[in-house]
């Protein structure tokens, strides 16, 4: 039962097989994340958006802490559930956008995911296991809805 289990967080964590697909698997999560969006995640009133949030974060977190230990690997490549969760934060400000401002806040999330300005990158370290690789993408989202809200503003 305990395998079963664990091949399920491990599932979660890297949403199943897109983790593993060839170059940049973060590009790949957030792409998913940007793409489900308009159909997992707009529909809802703003107060369901932030349980489902807040959801992805905690069984995030439990899942990405499973497949550091199954993978062996310190926040292995191929977890991107953390992708998901930035990318819906990065939207969670916003009412109906269109498909130009969606690419938009996918691209603004993907550099501040990449770069990491402070403290995005320090924040890693603040919670151990899948905690830490949670957190720095909750950052990066929001820089990236603050990017987005001045890109909307012009």
């Amino acid at each position: 039962m305990k395998k079963i289990h664990s091949k399920i967080l491990v599932n979660i964590a890297t949403l199943g097989p897109v983790g593993f697909l060839p170059k940049a698997p973060g590009t790949w999560g957030s792409a998913v994340a940007a793409i489900c969006a308009p159909f997992c995640f707009y529909p809802f009133p703003f107060a369901v958006k932030v349980l489902i949030l807040a959801f992805i974060f905690i069984f995030g977190a439990m899942a990405s802490s499973e497949a550091e230990v199954q993978l062996g690997k310190k926040d292995p490549g191929c977890v991107i559930i953390d992708e998901v969760l930035g990318q819906w934060i990065t939207y969670l400000p916003f009412g109906l956008m269109t498909g130009s401002q969606l690419i938009v806040g996918f691209v603004f999330f993907r550099i501040f995911d990449i770069l990491k300005p402070w403290p995005i990158k320090q924040s890693e370290k603040w919670l151990k296991s899948g905690w830490g690789v949670m957190i720095d993408d909750v950052f990066a989202g929001v820089y990236a809805a603050i990017a987005l809200w001045l890109f909307r503003m012009i």
